[in-house]
């Protein structure tokens, strides 16, 4: 027997063959197995995908916080230097208004029939109407409400006197200008009220 006669060896094995019918379920059992193979990485790339945008939102809540929490910060630390210059300006107004009533009375007590004394009151005038033109642009508000309705909230009854020309509850002298600066009451002013016979204002409230 010649060499190109002899057997294969036993260890190489003959590939099976498959008629038409069996080779169409192997195709067909690969590509489910292949399907199958898809489904599962499509299946795991969206729960990635979803973790991924949780991932994100979470960071994209926290970075609105945060902006939120310096926006509040900010305004926080506005209003408190805004509160702190107010009392400070409120401080300093109350220091200054010894000063206007020193000028009002130095005018109230003046003799107006003396000639000599004439030129300086009208400089001292002068003085307490430029104070008063400055602190108003600093938001001072004079209180001076003579003839006007008695107002607990701005006013402060020292007395009551019968007056039959005036309206009961009417401020008829004012004995001490108020002050008040933007808008909160520095000082009231110190008035007499007129009443009624039978009644009056009361000066509680």
């Amino acid at each position: 027997m010649s060499k190109e006669q002899q057997p294969t060896d036993n260890n190489q094995q003959e590939q099976p063959e498959f008629n038409q019918a069996e080779q169409a379920e192997v195709d067909q059992a690969a590509e489910n197995a292949g399907a199958g193979d898809s489904e599962q990485t499509i299946a795991k790339l969206q729960v990635a995908l979803a973790k991924a945008e949780a991932t994100v939102n979470e960071q994209r809540d926290s970075v609105l916080r945060a902006k939120a929490e310096m926006e509040n910060a900010r305004r926080r630390a506005e209003a408190e230097v805004e509160k702190a210059r107010k009392f400070a300006l409120e401080r300093f107004a109350g220091e200054l208004l010894p000063v206007a009533d020193n000028l009002e009375r130095a005018i109230q007590l003046a003799d107006p029939d003396n000639e000599s004394l004439k030129p300086m009151m009208e400089g001292v005038d002068i003085t307490l109407k430029s104070f008063v033109s400055t602190v108003e642009k600093f938001g001072l508000k004079v209180i001076d409400p003579q003839g006007e309705p008695f107002n607990p909230e701005l006013h402060q009854a020292m007395s009551m006197q019968e007056n039959a020309e005036l309206p009961p509850n009417t401020v008829m002298a004012v004995m001490q200008k108020g002050y008040e600066i933007n808008g909160r009451l520095l000082r009231p002013a110190m008035v007499m009220v007129s009443r009624a016979a039978e009644g009056g204002v009361d000066i509680e409230a």
